[in-house]
Order: structure tokens, then C-alpha cells, then sequence
């Protein structure tokens, strides 16, 4: 088999956060990922679709912020936290 090489112009930033995707999906390179995207491309094994995609923000109510803003203070305080001294315990909170 033959090698050649692939250049593909690009951003160093763009780079830079296709290395780190590749490295947190597992890859040892983003070579190595784009091999592995480009052989499945080539089998047809591989679709791809682009899409816009709108991030939905939700805003919650003010009686939900002050909820979770207490929940996470208690959190943070160890206050109304349970821990389950063993698996039995812990499944027996979870189907009470």
C-alpha cells in the first residue's frame, strides 16, 4: 500500500481543539482520528450531516433558582447529605 500524504489548511485554534477532542474520545493523535474518520467516510460507514444548531437556554423561575442555589449551598456545607453505609443501604433509599 502506497502512503501519501494529506495537507488541510487550518486554523492553529481549530487544531488545537480537534487534538484535544481526539485525545478525550481516546485517539493518541488527531491523525490517528482522522484516519479513522476518513476510512469510515471512504466504506460509507460514516454519514454525515451538518446542521445550525440553537442552544436553547432555559430560565428557571425564581422560587427554582432560590431552590437549587439552597441545594447546592447545602451541598457544598455537607448539610442534608445521606450516604449509605453499604450497596444494601443504598438500594434500599433508592426504592423507598
Amino acid at each position: 500500500m502506497q502512503r501519501v500524504i494529506l495537507q488541510v489548511p487550518m486554523s492553529k485554534d481549530l487544531k488545537e481543539k480537534a487534538q484535544s477532542a481526539s485525545q478525550d474520545l481516546g485517539f493518541s493523535s488527531i491523525q490517528e482520528a482522522i484516519r479513522v474518520l476518513l476510512t469510515k467516510f471512504a466504506k460509507k460507514e460514516l454519514s454525515l450531516k451538518v446542521t445550525e444548531e440553537v442552544e436553547e437556554v432555559t430560565r428557571l423561575s425564581k422560587v427554582a433558582e432560590k431552590r437549587y442555589k439552597k441545594a447546592i449551598d447545602d451541598i457544598k456545607a455537607g448539610r442534608n447529605i445521606y450516604r449509605p453505609k453499604n450497596k444494601e443501604e443504598f438500594f434500599k433509599m433508592l426504592r423507598s
